[in-house]
Parts: C-alpha cells; structure tokens; sequence
C-alpha cells in the first residue's frame, strides 16, 4: 500500500549548512504526508519517498521544515531536467506504507 501524490512547486535553493536545491511540498499535500509520518518515518522526521519530475524517477527522503516538507533535488536530476532556481515543476511522490 501506498500514499500517492501529485502538486505543482517552484525550485528553491537552501543555503543551510549543507546548500541545496528542493521543491517545498504544498500544506495541503504536506498534511497528508504528516498523516502517516510516524507509520514511515526513519527518524529525524524524515521520509523516504520515490519521485518523479518530468520523467525523472528517482528516490530520496522529504525533509519537515516550517510545518511542511522539502523535496530534495540532487545534482542530476536538476541537470537532466534542466531546471534552475525559481523554475515551476510537476511533482508526483509515492509513499510506501
């Protein structure tokens, strides 16, 4: 079983301790995800997940920030896809219970 999900989101970039490159997941869809955090969760609050961004498949893990998740965007997902900072992108993430 699994929690699928699909929203639009804008690439932003992080320059925490460790700079990066995510797309925030929405309240609504974040609210759902919190729903079933503590059934999937490895710790930390983090969350794996399998995503797909205009035909780039890839895993990862969400990160809780401010209430909602970031969705982090390696290096060679952002290549293949071209994307920049500021670009808006479809975002379709699974859950697996």
């Amino acid at each position: 079983m699994s929690v699928e999900l699909q929203f639009s989101g804008e690439v932003i970039y992080w320059r925490g301790p460790s700079p990066f490159h995510f797309v925030p997941v929405p309240e609504a869809e974040s609210a759902q995800i919190k729903a079933v955090s503590a059934a999937v969760t490895y710790g930390w609050g983090v969350i794996p997940v399998r995503a797909s961004l205009g035909g780039t498949e890839f895993t990862t893990s969400l990160f809780p920030k401010d209430g909602r998740y970031l969705l982090p965007l390696r290096a060679i997902v952002r290549q293949t896809q071209d994307l920049e900072v500021g670009d808006a992108v479809e975002v379709h993430l699974s859950i697996d219970l």
